[in-house]
């Protein structure tokens, strides 16, 4: 095959005119066409060539729009717990206050006290005297028959008199278990009404007593009253002793 290709090959170099005999009148004739040579054969394609060079990047295009949202990914595990406390937030705004309380069980009060005046100028010296008008005496720890305060709650007690003086000169005497802890002496001016007076703090313990009595002979016992003019003796607890106090 190859060998008839080369021969047609020669005969058609034979066939055209050389250059020497062509003129400038001298026209080329033309090949003839594809139909008109019978004996006319494609040539043997040719290799493919190599692959050229990459050409360059071209330009960005413009941002496309913005697609839609996207499902919800699963949830991942959880994470490894932070290494020691975190930093100290702000101090809150304060709470609103809380519901009232309710009622306690109200401490027991210890009472005791009294308050009482001389009914009549009788007095004896010597011994109790015996105030009967009752000013106040609601616990009954004066003892209107014998003259006398009886402790029934131990603690410390405040104790104090005012005598009207008249016609003789005064002097009393406080005691506490049978020993005078307070003196008063007033002596009296002629013709003039006068008053005496005195006052203590006692420490009681139960069963202690506390009276008033004339010092002395009948000499001292002006102690007087009548619907103008009073003598009295008062009394009362300041405050009970707790558990091993006094």
């Amino acid at each position: 095959m190859l060998l008839l290709l080369l021969l047609q090959a020669g005969l058609l170099l034979l066939a055209l005119p050389s250059s020497e005999t062509l003129t400038e009148d001298s026209e080329v004739p033309l090949s003839p066409a594809k139909e008109a040579c019978a004996g006319w054969m494609a040539g043997i394609p040719g290799y493919p060539g190599h692959n050229g060079t990459p050409g360059r990047d071209g330009r960005d295009g413009t941002p496309g729009e913005k697609g839609e949202k996207g499902d919800p990914g699963l949830t991942g595990p959880k994470g490894d717990s932070g290494n020691g406390a975190g930093i100290e937030g702000p101090r809150g705004f304060p709470g609103n206050p809380g519901r009232k309380g309710d009622p306690g069980e109200g401490a027991f009060v210890y009472r005791s006290a009294f308050s009482v005046g001389l009914d009549a100028r009788v007095t004896v010296p010597n011994v109790p005297i015996r105030f009967t008008k009752i000013f106040y005496n609601q616990q009954n720890h004066y003892d209107g028959s014998t003259g006398k305060f009886h402790c029934n709650i131990p603690g410390l007690y405040y104790f104090s008199y005012h005598i009207t003086v008249y016609l003789k000169d005064v002097k009393v005497t406080l005691f506490k278990k049978d020993k005078a802890v307070l003196f008063t002496y007033d002596q009296y001016q002629d013709k003039n009404v006068d008053q005496a007076s005195g006052s203590v703090l006692l420490h009681l313990e139960v069963g202690d007593q506390v009276w008033l009595q004339v010092y002395g002979d009948g000499e001292n016992n002006g102690l007087y009253a009548d619907n103008i003019n009073d003598s009295t003796f008062t009394g009362f607890l300041l405050y009970h002793d707790t558990s091993g106090s006094q």
